[in-house]
Formats: C-alpha cells, sequence, structure tokens
C-alpha cells in the first residue's frame, strides 16, 4: 500500500502570457504583477500575476521558511504541465509585492519563493512556453510545500500520494 505524505501548505498562483515572454534564463524564473515585459527579461514566465511572494497565506509562509520544505510547482498552461522541485529556507524574506522568483542557486533576495531548483526558465517545457508567447494564455501555478522529515522512506517517493492536511 503506497504512504501518504501530507503537503504541510499548497497555494494556487495565476498570471497571463506575454508575446515577448522568451525563457531563456540559465538561473532563474519569474512572475510578475506588471502588464508587460520586454523582450530583455528572459526569465519570466508570466505576466499579471494574481499574488507575489508577500501576498501568500501566513500558512504557506510558515511552511516554506524551514529548511526541510521540499517545494514542488507544477506550471499548467491549458492541457500542458511542466513540474519544478526546489526547496524552502529559513532565509527566505517573502517580502516583494510585485514578483515570485524560483532560482537554481541558494540566492534569496525578497522576491524569492524557492531556492535550488532543478529548473531555471529555459529547461521549461518549450510547448508550454510557446503558448505563454499569447497574451490570451493562462499560466496556472501550483505550489506544493512538504516536509523533508515526512519524505524521508526507505523507498523515497516511489509509491507516495501526496494528500492535502484539511
Amino acid at each position: 500500500m503506497p504512504q501518504q505524505i501530507h503537503v504541510e501548505a499548497y497555494e494556487r498562483l495565476t498570471a497571463r502570457g506575454h508575446e515577448n515572454i522568451r525563457a531563456l534564463h540559465r538561473t532563474t524564473f519569474e512572475l510578475t504583477k506588471d502588464s508587460d515585459v520586454a523582450i530583455q527579461g528572459d526569465c519570466i514566465l508570466g505576466v499579471k500575476l494574481d499574488r507575489a511572494v508577500a501576498d501568500l497565506s501566513q500558512e504557506f509562509r510558515s511552511a516554506i521558511k524551514r529548511d526541510t520544505a521540499i517545494v514542488i510547482i507544477v506550471l499548467e498552461v491549458e492541457n500542458l504541465s511542466d513540474v519544478v522541485l526546489a526547496r524552502g529556507s529559513s532565509r527566505l524574506t517573502l517580502e516583494d509585492h510585485r514578483r515570485v522568483v524560483v532560482r537554481r542557486s541558494r540566492f534569496v533576495g525578497g522576491e524569492t519563493l524557492a531556492i535550488e531548483s532543478n529548473k531555471a526558465a529555459r529547461d521549461i517545457d518549450r510547448r508550454l512556453i510557446e503558448k505563454l508567447r499569447s497574451r490570451d494564455a493562462e499560466i496556472v501555478v501550483h505550489i506544493y510545500v512538504l516536509d523533508l522529515c515526512d519524505v524521508s522512506t526507505p523507498t523515497g517517493l516511489k509509491g507516495i500520494n501526496l494528500v492535502k492536511k484539511l
């Protein structure tokens, strides 16, 4: 029987596409509340973000600010999705009111949601990015926070079902 791992916290964000989205950055990806993006903004995946890191719930903020936090980010555009794995940190401040940034590095700024990500903008499924080059496109971002202490099993994540705590 599969083991169940409880999701410590969950947030759902939405943003819109834009014709200038290129998503070529090697170390980060970003979503912004800004309405427009310049062609130089090669880390941006979406504009008109509904909430930035400062707007996230207190429950979520507490969960992701643990050094044992594992972050699973599911990016969805229409019928396509991509999954990003990252870590939380006790160093996160989550104080930016405009942006959400996920980083491959351990650098933390006020806009940083997660660090040590397995993907940056250039690693996101290119079919998904192509759809985001339209202002009509909507990206839905599901962010799950798990506690590493709960995930430590002999079999790893194989055979584990994610269940949100109510």
